[in-house]
């Protein structure tokens, strides 16, 4: 297990410029067809690690576009919201009028891949806090459950249905997934407790995907949003 002083940062070259790719995890690179059917996903571009997930989910095979007015949202097909600080989004989204806006196209199907601080808006109950954020996938998360940022660690875990082996995970301030509802499937948990689940619409994970060369869950989301497309 890496701490904090271990970590990548947003911006390191590692994380834009991935190595070949590991024995058993299969290349990051799209195929000519992946290619011509590619989808065009948003990346929440108000705040976290914007550009990061961009450069994963075009590795994976999608066109991307920062999403910062509500009428950005009109031409994506999927949507990531990405870490940061949970609050802060919150009020940003609420200044550009775009807590409506997301909440009207993911009842419309389109798909969502939340990370760290976009795991907390998703969830219908966020504990100690008084309300929560967009309230789209039925989940219970609690935030920086394993404390302070000195308390930052990466280590690998084993994800249900993920081809390649263990998957490295970066948690910075991280949050738990306490309890998850009707429709939402457990796909990891770290020292028991749950960090990756999805249901057919949402992905959702406590840790920082973006921060390794390791694309398999960008590329399952693309996935995803390819198959919500053709739905």
């Amino acid at each position: 297990m890496a701490r904090i002083h271990d970590l990548p940062k947003p911006g390191d070259p590692a994380v834009r410029e991935p190595p070949g790719p590991r024995v058993g995890v299969a290349p990051s690179r799209p195929t000519p067809a992946e290619i011509a059917l590619a989808p065009t996903i948003g990346v929440l571009g108000v705040q976290g690690d914007v550009s990061e997930h961009a450069a994963a989910l075009e590795r994976a095979g999608a066109r991307v576009v920062w999403v910062r007015r509500p009428e950005d949202l009109e031409a994506v097909d999927g949507l990531v919201l990405p870490g940061g600080e949970s609050t802060t989004l919150r009020r940003l989204l609420d200044y550009e009028g775009l807590v409506e806006a997301v909440r009207r196209r993911v009842g419309e199907g389109m798909p969502v891949f939340g990370t760290c601080a976009g795991a907390i808006l998703l969830a219908t109950e966020v504990t100690g806090a008084p309300v929560p954020h967009l309230s789209l996938v039925p989940m219970t998360v609690a935030r920086n459950a394993y404390g302070r940022q000195r308390e930052s660690f990466a280590t690998d875990i084993d994800v249900t249905d993920l081809e390649g082996g263990p998957l490295h995970a970066v948690f910075i301030r991280a949050p738990v997934i306490e309890a998850v509802g009707e429709g939402v499937r457990v796909l990891a948990r770290e020292s028991g407790e749950i960090v990756l689940a999805e249901s057919d619409r949402a992905l959702v994970a406590t840790f920082h995907p973006e921060l390794t060369s390791d694309g398999r869950l960008h590329r399952r989301f693309v996935s995803m949003v390819r198959a919500a497309r053709s739905a």
